[in-house]
């Protein structure tokens, strides 16, 4: 696990986006995905997670609408990092959304997908590439 200099957690078993997401496989073709701790502390406390209706078991494309969080002074949509099959949403979120605040690669995932082409994968950064990505203001 990586540590930057403000003590922002970046679990080395994980890809993540530019976006501030990430996807840890759990088999060949599935993925549970969540924001980052450097988004869940840009974000705040946050106070609501919502889903889209009827998102569990729906193939999605990359981009798509999975969730808006809100916190005291903000708000995010959750798009989808992979195309896929939505299998599981976290469900504990909608009535513990500081989950997200206190755990954000463990009880504070977002959702469970199988991946339609697990060579896009790949394509996702490593957590050197991240940490790369993320300018110095952000520290």
């Amino acid at each position: 696990m990586s540590e930057t200099d403000r003590d922002m957690i970046i679990p080395d078993d994980l890809k993540y986006t530019a976006n501030h997401q990430w996807i840890k496989m759990i088999d060949d073709i599935t993925g549970i995905c969540g924001i980052t701790d450097f988004a869940q502390n840009s974000i705040g406390e946050v106070i609501l997670v919502e889903f889209i209706n009827n998102i569990v078991n729906t193939e999605i494309e990359d981009g798509e609408k999975i969730a808006i969080i809100e916190s005291l002074n903000n708000s995010i949509d959750i798009f989808s990092i992979l195309p896929g099959k939505i299998i599981e949403i976290n469900r504990p979120l909608e009535d513990s959304p500081e989950l997200l605040n206190d755990d954000p690669y463990e009880d504070g995932w977002i959702y469970k997908i199988e991946l339609e082409d697990i060579l896009l994968f790949e394509n996702l950064l490593e957590p050197d590439e991240y940490i790369e990505n993320l300018l110095p203001e952000d520290f």
